[in-house]
């Protein structure tokens, strides 16, 4: 389909959209085009909402999980919407089609006797690679960042002076994130280690590797996972944890949940509101502390 082209191109120059983004939507477009050459409707400007819902069908027949199909579905609007836009078609086939029930599930995330056990008594070496990742465990754990974000952070980003740092966030949005006096102090530890073993050959990306280039997404997940996996038998180990467990950290010590949804760069506040969730031992705490007359009824 040479209209994906140039959507894709629109996207790119227009739009501005990020480059995962990007890939991500062009995938999901070839896959849509994949499916209905091979069912025999090559031509896009005929593609009806009739044709669309045997896609989804096809799908989640294939056992595509309901998040994945509502992505792939919500490109496939995307691109229509600009075909409408452009004046190829008059009306989008997939206004009338609705999003796939998913399962709504809690974010899984490290309880605090856990968190403890990693941040506290882990045996990080004395070494460079030491350092740094007990620096990242740290940074995921008390500024909530995603992992592209910690991969692409700079030197010039971490403000010591005001106590801040600026991640660059999802559609390239930037947001600040206060640090405190004790992550301060890890930073700096790190970048006093960093500078000694690479002097000033690195370039300006914060983290890098032992051989001094940038650090990369799968090495910062393996980090995780292994300090993860020595302290928690939760089935996810990755980064998104960290983020998770910081959020959860912050409502359950009483933030509001706008000033949470703002520390995590979420667009809305849906996405915050799955942290509204309280575990047993929370319930329990709570229940203790404000009625009047649980202690009688302990006995």
């Amino acid at each position: 389909m040479d209209y994906i082209d140039d959507y894709i191109k629109y996207m790119q120059y227009e739009r501005r959209c990020a480059q995962l983004t990007i890939v991500a939507y062009s995938n999901d477009l070839r896959l849509f085009a994949t499916y209905m050459h091979d069912t025999g409707n090559d031509d896009p400007l005929r593609i009806r909402a009739r044709h669309i819902r045997r896609w989804i069908m096809h799908l989640l027949a294939h056992k595509m999980q309901p998040r994945s199909v509502n992505r792939k579905v919500a490109a496939v609007r995307s691109f229509y919407k600009y075909l409408c836009r452009e004046q190829k078609m008059q009306a989008n086939p997939c206004a009338v089609i609705d999003s796939v029930k998913t399962p709504k599930k809690l974010p899984v995330f490290l309880r605090p006797p856990e968190l403890d056990l990693m941040l506290d008594d882990c045996d990080y070496p004395d070494t460079y690679e030491g350092v740094r990742d007990q620096t990242i465990i740290e940074l995921f754990y008390q500024t909530g960042m995603r992992l592209s974000e910690l991969v692409n952070l700079t030197d010039n980003q971490v403000d010591f002076a005001n106590a801040t740092i600026s991640v660059i966030g999802k559609r390239s949005k930037e947001r600040i994130i206060p640090i405190s006096k004790f992550l301060q102090s890890v930073l700096n530890s790190y970048l006093e280690r960093r500078n000694s073993e690479f002097g000033t050959l690195y370039k300006s990306r914060f983290f890098l590797t032992k051989k001094g280039d940038q650090i990369y997404p799968k090495l910062v997940y393996r980090v995780v996972h292994k300090h993860i996996e020595a302290v928690s038998t939760i089935t996810k180990k990755s980064p998104h944890v960290l983020r998770h467990t910081f959020a959860t950290a912050l409502l359950n010590n009483g933030a509001d949940l706008m000033a949470i949804k703002e520390l995590l760069g979420h667009s809305s506040l849906a996405a915050t509101q799955v942290y509204v969730h309280s575990d047993f031992e929370q319930l329990n705490k709570v229940y203790k502390q404000a009625h009047p007359r649980a202690e009688l009824m302990e006995d």
